[in-house]
């Protein structure tokens, strides 16, 4: 089980400093959730995921399940013993795989439009890749073609066998193209899973509801009475935003004002450094975000001047560190100029560095919030 306790709220906004205790160790709350999907961080080994301030993960229930198999890491004795990681783990349910691999992939969208388009899904419309149903998703594994079907039942046995001190209820992750009734259909479906997921929890992990609504107010505002009202320990704000991220605070709000204010937060999938500040003044408590990982590996890293993309010609003359105000070991040590060439030489060693800072870089962010908010100040 888990315990959550508010220690300061703010006075000039919604935000709180917090503290999660969970079964393998306290988490200082607002904070960034680095994602491990299947069950590591991408480039770093846990000792170097340590020194770059992480304190707890998420991994996911879809992805294990199809490789190594949740049965293989319960033998071991879950997450945590399996990979020897002694942090935190959540684990998501394979809702968002039902957008990511579904209608995210067709249209091909993200949470958050980038660009209006004209295009609409309407209720009864199905992805190409999978089918979503009354009782849950048949999916089509890219590891062997062979058919899955997941549904709330089948979720929370993934994610019990994975052993994760938080996991989520099954639900589906709605795209930013869906039409209102898609949506409130969705929503409807996602209710109804939660139920069961509730009634198939056999153990003491500690499960979240996952409100859902799309960019409709009315139907967030409806979404979070409902999970609000089921005995979860903590919820998850899911789904899509429309197609400006402004929006998204206001929302939140909505979504918060609906909910026990003394349980755990959870923000799914939204985390640049500009959101950090914003999402905890609506008093988000902790959110998962792929970005630190997902841009080092394509040669992006962030500092406090904007993003920089080191595959460019013009780094390899650059001596100066990819941060001056980074305390970083690779900001102490390296130059932009030599991490531009280590990745313009495809050397792994550069993944490992950009991947190191951008972590460093988004937990650092993390704890300045968290500092704000007990100085008063956010």
């Amino acid at each position: 089980m888990i315990e959550f306790k508010i220690l300061k709220k703010s006075s000039k906004s919604n935000a709180r400093y917090g503290v999660l205790k969970t079964p393998h160790g306290e988490v200082e709350t607002p904070t960034l959730v680095p994602v491990a999907t299947q069950g590591a961080i991408k480039a770093l080994t846990w000792e170097e995921t340590l020194e770059a301030k992480a304190r707890i993960l998420i991994a996911n229930a879809y992805h294990l399940h199809l490789r190594p198999g949740e049965k293989i890491v319960k033998s071991a004795g879950g997450l945590n013993k399996f990979i020897q990681c002694p942090l935190p783990f959540m684990t998501d349910s394979g809702g968002f795989q039902v957008f990511s691999l579904g209608f995210g992939k067709d249209f091909g969208t993200g949470k958050i439009l980038k660009t209006r388009s004209g295009e609409s899904i309407k209720e009864g419309q199905q992805p190409k890749l999978l089918k979503i149903e009354k009782d849950g998703v048949r999916f089509r594994s890219y590891v062997d073609g062979k058919e899955i079907f997941l549904g709330p039942k089948e979720s929370v046995k993934i994610q019990e066998d994975l052993g994760a001190d938080i996991i989520f209820a099954f639900d589906e992750c709605t795209s930013p193209l869906a039409n209102r009734e898609y949506t409130e259909k969705s929503m409807e479906k996602t209710h109804r899973w939660a139920k069961i997921c509730l009634e198939a929890h056999k153990t003491d992990q500690a499960l979240y509801g996952i409100v859902q609504g799309g960019k409709f107010d009315d139907l967030r505002r409806q979404s979070a009475k409902f999970i609000g009202s089921l005995p979860f320990a903590g919820f998850g704000i899911g789904g899509e935003f429309g197609d400006d991220k402004s929006k998204m605070s206001a929302a939140l709000r909505t979504v918060f004002q609906e909910l026990p204010e003394e349980k755990p937060r959870h923000l799914l999938g939204i985390g640049h450094p500009e959101d950090m500040p914003v999402i905890a003044r609506a008093g988000v408590d902790t959110h998962d975000c792929i970005a630190p990982t997902h841009y080092a590996r394509r040669g992006v890293v962030f500092t406090s001047q904007g993003k920089l993309d080191l595959r460019k010609s013009v780094f390899l003359k650059d001596k100066k560190p990819i941060d001056s105000e980074c305390p970083c070991k690779v900001c102490k040590t390296h130059s932009r100029s030599y991490l531009s060439h280590l990745l313009k030489a495809g050397e792994i060693s550069s993944l490992v560095l950009l991947t190191f800072h951008n972590l460093f870089y988004f937990n650092s962010i993390a704890e300045k919030v968290r500092e704000k908010i007990k100085k008063g100040k956010l």
